[in-house]
């Protein structure tokens, strides 16, 4: 008996749904044996699949929030007496919170970049609103963009 996909590979595997003959290149293996790649209907989970729309969400929520903690973090940093580096932490939790939940709690690559950027945007809007760089406030850039990033992952 030969591979059904394979039909120079001689095989003694079938799928379990549909009797194919199948080779160990074809084989998906499914919490109830091995099947073939039709019978396995290998799709993403929901919660990785996000439309366009989703995506646009995302980009609007995150800038949006940028720009907004930017202007706050920049005119308010004066008064924090060298502690204004700080908020770059905050910036990332609340960035990657509204975005995950614009995006309805869903995960994947492209919102942690979306994520990732709108913390580096909220940086470079505070740093125009009077936000000094600093090595701190740099390293807290980076802590915050990974916060912001670990919402979805």
């Amino acid at each position: 008996m030969y591979c059904d996909r394979h039909p120079k590979i001689e095989t003694n595997l079938r799928c379990g749904k549909c009797e194919k003959p199948i080779c160990s290149k074809c084989t998906v293996q499914t919490p109830v044996g091995a099947r073939c790649s039709d019978c396995a209907k290998l799709t993403r989970l929901p919660v990785f699949q996000v439309s366009i729309a989703g995506y646009l969400k995302a980009v609007g929520t995150g800038l949006g929030a940028a720009v907004i903690l930017g202007i706050v973090w920049g005119l308010i940093v004066p008064y924090l007496v060298g502690f204004g580096y700080l908020l770059a932490l905050v910036a990332g939790y609340v960035i990657g919170e509204l975005v995950s939940r614009a995006v309805n709690r869903k995960r994947g690559i492209g919102l942690q970049l979306i994520a990732g950027d709108s913390v580096a945007v909220c940086y470079l809007i505070a740093l125009a609103f009077g936000l000094t760089i600093s090595l701190y406030s740099l390293i807290a850039l980076g802590v915050g963009v990974f916060i912001a990033v670990s919402r979805f992952r």
